[in-house]
């Protein structure tokens, strides 16, 4: 049975990652329809108690061609919600995950990158994995759910809410 006690709980376990398209989507300073509806869905998500995170990997990312472009506007909204929402780091045990990942993907045939690529996708799965194996419950957001959804739970933004996370979680 359902009860408020156990979506308290899960609530408190769920971590949305936000992917690069995501905060692509969410720093842009121009007011495109794709753009503005990904930003009300971030903040309705909020709203709802979910807690969003964005990870260095796609930072970087963006970030990089942020820079290339010199669109300071989008660099300012990237500070801004990196200070908010916070950023997942990468570390010693994230990028021996994401070696693991990457070689799996490969040795199975389900690389998404090429061979001299780094890969982005394994170490946002990486750190994903990591988040769940320290009891969180981990959903990376994203627009390119059947590269990342081989590795870890995944799930295009537009289908995540409070209410979607619970029928998953509790198989509803």
């Amino acid at each position: 049975m359902l009860t408020n006690t156990g979506i308290e709980n899960y609530l408190q376990k769920l971590v949305i990652i936000l992917d690069t398209g995501i905060l692509g989507l969410v720093t842009n300073p121009k007011s495109e329809t794709l753009s503005l509806e990904c930003k009300r869905w971030l903040a309705r998500i909020e709203l709802e108690g979910i807690r969003t995170v964005s990870s260095e990997i796609s930072d970087y990312e963006i970030r990089r061609e942020l820079i290339r472009a010199k669109k300071t506007n989008g660099l300012r909204r990237l500070n801004d919600l990196r200070e908010e929402i916070g950023c997942l780091p990468i570390n010693r045990e994230t990028m021996q995950k994401a070696a693991e990942l990457w070689a799996w993907a490969r040795q199975t045939g389900q690389s998404t990158a090429h061979e001299e690529s780094l890969d982005g996708d394994v170490i946002l799965a990486a750190q994903a994995i990591i988040l769940g194996l320290k009891g969180k419950s981990p959903i990376i957001a994203t627009t390119n759910v059947k590269h990342i959804a081989r590795y870890t739970p995944a799930l295009h933004w537009r289908d995540i809410s409070l209410e979607n996370c619970i029928k998953k979680c509790f198989y509803l």
